[in-house]
């Protein structure tokens, strides 16, 4: 054996890892126990014609990669719903449209040349905080991320639970069909995301947004508290209903919102008994653990979740 063959055997594969985001891409290599070996994070260039910035930043990485480390396949994470059969981004939430038909997995492969898998970012955060984060005790996991939007990725039995295009998506489910009839804001998304609580804030004359916001209601405003307690209950109301379908063992609440667990949970935990299964009492509630990293290290675990262990 050559001693560079020797240096290969010895290395330690690393999955490389992209979060790509409206505002930030994020790219690290992250080992199979789920640790960050290095992480890059850079403005998303929206205004590039191309998506060639996606091999720009792998490429990055895996320049930067220690010595005994080896980069051994990909996984880039997208705001939008994957065709997992087709392997390419079908639409792409925040993103220029111009991407959306050159985001797909040979043509990464082809430029990095390594395997590669295309994923939903709150799938593929479901699968880092069910492997490594709050769920990693528990076979079947809801995991919800409540920010500027609501997005969810299911875990059962071990598995990421997937069609043959993405789903989970429990952010665009109606939850009050009256409106929806009117053309008003009907869906978890639009009730219970941190958009939703900016827009109710402006409306009641309240400057407060974000964290501001949530610090707010934690001082006890009113008016403040009122305006959160109505976009949590909605976000609850989706996670009673998810847990009909599901019957999870644990519901992890991940998000700018959502990080904020004295506020939240509680909410969500009156929803999910008033309106979940008869054993909703038994369903842990808790606050992600890995926070904006979760997708970042859920593709340690990625392959595993979704049946390509064998890079088939």
């Amino acid at each position: 054996m050559t001693a560079g063959g020797a240096a290969d055997a010895i290395a330690r594969h690393c999955t490389i890892t992209v979060d790509l985001g409206g505002t930030n891409v994020r790219a690290a290599a992250v080992d199979d126990l789920g640790d960050l070996v290095l992480h890059i994070r850079r403005p998303t260039p929206r205004h590039d014609p191309d998506p060639q910035f996606l091999i720009h930043l792998i490429h990055a990485v895996i320049a930067d990669l220690p010595a005994d480390r080896r980069a051994g396949r990909a996984v880039v994470g997208l705001p939008g719903v994957i065709d997992q059969v087709h392997e390419r981004l079908v639409t792409g939430v925040n993103l220029p449209k111009g991407w959306i038909d050159k985001i797909n997995e040979d043509w990464i492969a082809d430029q990095i040349g390594m395997e590669v898998s295309l994923a939903n970012d709150a799938d593929l955060a479901a699968v880092g905080e069910s492997e490594f984060g709050a769920g990693r005790n528990h076979r079947d996991v809801v995991y919800v991320t409540v920010s500027t939007g609501v997005g969810a990725g299911l875990v059962v039995a071990s598995r990421l639970v997937q069609g043959s295009l993405s789903g989970g998506e429990l952010g665009h489910t109606v939850i009050d069909w009256e409106a929806a009839r009117r053309g008003e804001p009907a869906t978890v998304e639009d009730l219970g995301s941190g958009t939703a609580i900016d827009r109710a804030a402006a409306k009641a004359g309240l400057a407060e947004r974000g964290a501001d916001f949530a610090a707010l209601v934690a001082a006890g405003s009113e008016p403040a508290t009122t305006i959160w307690n109505h976009a949590l209950e909605a976000v609850g109301i989706g996670i009673a209903n998810m847990a009909w379908m599901v019957a999870p063992q644990i519901v992890i609440v991940g998000g700018g919102v959502g990080r904020n667990t004295d506020l939240v949970l509680p909410v969500i935990r009156r929803q999910l008994e008033q309106f979940g299964p008869v054993f909703s009492g038994d369903i842990e509630l808790a606050t992600a653990e890995l926070g904006d990293d979760a997708a970042l290290i859920g593709g340690a675990a990625w392959y595993r979740a979704i049946g390509r262990v064998d890079g088939a």
